[in-house]
């Protein structure tokens, strides 16, 4: 389906134009209510010609009016105010001469019907001016407010991207170091194919953690992917002493997830379940629909917090390298409110669970 070209905007959003169309409108308005008046009230025709000269002679003063309000903007409030009402006042009483010496020139007035007629031209043209001028001032503040929250939010905006992003780079160095040091070995003992595995795995793990955007959100489905990926290296380094096992709802596959987010759950269990245990452990990831959000559960048949200093008993815990603290943060940017997040010792080792809402049709920033 093409696209519509006519796409509405806002009215201010070309200054300039609304401008001319705000200035145009108004002052015809202000002829057509004078002019009617005086029709209205048994005056001839010829009575519309001061009102359209007046008319002519206020549109083409404010244009003035404009061009010295747009420079005093600019100045300190004491200037910007004084200098203003001394313009209106000064600009009131030349519309004010002009609209007297009009009408007494058109009806052979004397000179004291010409002082009454100034200074009723005068507070009638005071009054039309200090009104325009206060309509002026306060569509250009309401301007000023609306630029500077489209500001504001522009900068929340890139600071909440930067934050998403300086949390999704904190991969744990200790894995890296390992897998490394891994590969160094294999490379010693001349273990070439083993060592060439582990090093190609390595280079597509790196490769989507660093190319795909860092604020990126991905499939339930990509990201165990992805988790398998990673578990394929870490298999390598601890062959059957580590079993993952994975369970995903089809009905939540599709769901969306920050990336990577679940990577420093399982190598939190890989260094606390994995490492200290002789015959290794398993680690379950299951994912499962729980009413309108997704249930996610990471956990590992480790020794859980049996142990004291085994394993950090809260989520602000930064001694797995990435941290819990980590998770919850980006779960928080991702979803307010409407995310959860525990973690505790169970009976059969340690888990946590998220649960966040079941997002299938927003497909922002996915990662490839």
């Amino acid at each position: 389906m093409a696209a519509n070209p006519f796409q509405p905007q806002p009215f201010f959003a070309d200054k300039n134009r609304a401008f001319w169309n705000l200035q145009s409108l108004g002052w015809a308005g202000a002829f057509l209510l004078r002019g009617s008046s005086t029709i209205a009230n048994g005056q001839p025709l010829s009575s519309l010609i001061p009102v359209l000269i007046s008319t002519v002679t206020g549109y083409s003063v404010t244009l003035l009016l404009a061009v010295m309000f747009r420079w005093l903007l600019k100045q300190q409030p004491l200037v910007t105010w004084g200098v203003s009402i001394v313009m209106v006042m000064v600009a009131a009483g030349l519309c004010a001469f002009i609209d007297a010496w009009v009408f007494s020139t058109q009806n052979r007035s004397n000179e004291m019907v010409g002082l009454q007629l100034f200074l009723g031209a005068f507070y009638l043209n005071m009054t039309l001016l200090g009104a325009w001028s206060a309509l002026y001032y306060a569509i250009n503040f309401y301007l000023t407010v609306e630029e500077q929250a489209d500001q504001l939010l522009r900068l929340e905006n890139q600071a909440s991207s930067a934050q998403l992003a300086m949390l999704r780079y904190q991969l744990n160095p200790h894995f890296l170091f390992n897998t490394l040091n891994s590969i160094s070995t294999l490379v010693l003992l001349k273990q070439t194919d083993r060592a060439n595995q582990m090093l190609s795995r390595l280079s597509s793990f790196l490769r989507y953690t660093l190319i795909n955007e860092p604020t990126a959100q991905v499939t339930i489905e990509q990201e165990i992917e992805t988790l398998k990926l990673y578990l394929d290296i870490e298999k390598m380094r601890f062959e059957d002493r580590l079993r993952p096992v994975f369970t995903i709802d089809p009905a939540v596959a599709k769901a969306r997830l920050p990336s990577l987010l679940l990577q420093p759950l399982v190598e939190n269990a890989i260094k606390y379940a994995v490492t200290p245990k002789e015959d290794g452990a398993e680690i379950m990831v299951v994912a499962q629909p729980a009413g309108e959000n997704v249930r996610i559960i990471v956990s590992d048949t480790g020794p859980g917090l049996n142990d004291a200093g085994v394993r950090p008993t809260n989520p602000d815990s930064v001694s797995t390298g990435v941290g819990l603290a980590n998770i919850r943060d980006r779960l928080f940017q991702a979803f307010g409110e409407r995310q959860s997040f525990d973690a505790r010792s169970t009976p059969g080792g340690f888990s946590v669970t998220i649960e966040m809402p079941l997002n299938i049709d927003e497909p922002a920033k996915v990662a490839a």
